[in-house]
C-alpha cells in the first residue's frame, strides 16, 4: 500500500521503540491524545502475542519513504462486543473504527490525510466491512479537515465525550460508507 509520500505497512519490532514515546511523553501524543502516563511495554507485549494484527484490533506502521517510522494507524471491529479469546466470529465485519497517531515533528504535513486515505482504502479493498468510523475532540480541526479529504462526512456531535486537561470535551463523530463518493 504505497501512496505518494507514505506507505503503510505492519508494525515491525524496530518501530516500537518509537511507539514507546506515545506513553512516555505527553509531547508526542500531542493536545488531543494525551490522556495520562502509560505502561510503555503494553504494546510490545502485544506485538509478541500477534505483531499488533488480530481480528478485534491491528496497528500499521505509517513509513517515510525512507523507511523511516512517523506513527502508526489503527482499526478495530466497532461491530460489536469482540473480546480476546472469544469464539471466532461467525458474522463478517460490518463496521471500523480507525484512529491515528503521527509524531509531532510529522503533523501538518499532509502524511495523516495519506494515511487514512490508504487504511480506508485497504479496508474497503480487503474486507466486507460497510462502514468506517472515526471520532475526533471538537477543538482538533485539522483532523477533522483530513477526514473530511479522505470522504468522510460529519455525522453528529457527542456533548462531553471525553476528559482531557482537567474538562470535559465533545468529540465529532465521521463516517463513510464503502458506496460513498471518495
Amino acid at each position: 500500500m504505497t501512496g505518494v509520500r507514505i506507505t503503510l505497512r505492519p508494525v515491525v519490532e524496530a518501530d516500537l521503540d518509537v511507539m514507546e514515546r506515545f506513553a512516555t511523553e505527553p509531547d508526542a501524543l500531542g493536545e488531543f491524545e494525551w490522556g495520562g502516563f502509560t505502561d510503555p511495554t503494553v504494546t510490545r507485549r502485544r506485538w509478541e502475542e500477534d505483531r499488533l494484527l488480530a481480528e478485534d484490533s491491528s496497528f500499521l506502521a505509517i513509513v517515510l519513504d525512507d523507511h523511516m517510522f512517523i506513527g502508526y494507524v489503527i482499526f478495530r471491529d466497532a461491530s460489536g462486543s469482540v473480546t480476546r479469546g472469544a469464539p471466532k466470529r461467525r458474522s463478517p465485519i460490518v463496521r471500523y473504527a480507525i484512529g491515528i497517531v503521527l509524531l509531532p515533528e510529522h503533523r501538518g504535513k499532509g502524511y495523516g490525510t495519506d494515511a487514512q486515505r490508504q487504511l480506508v482504502d485497504y479496508l474497503f479493498r480487503t474486507s466486507t466491512v460497510h462502514r468506517i468510523e472515526a471520532s475526533t475532540e471538537a477543538g482538533n480541526v485539522a483532523e477533522q479537515r483530513a477526514l473530511e479529504k479522505v470522504g468522510f462526512r460529519q455525522e453528529g456531535v457527542a456533548r462531553a465525550a471525553g476528559y482531557r486537561n482537567g474538562h470535559w470535551v465533545d468529540g465529532v463523530l465521521y463516517g463513510i460508507l464503502r458506496d460513498d463518493p471518495r
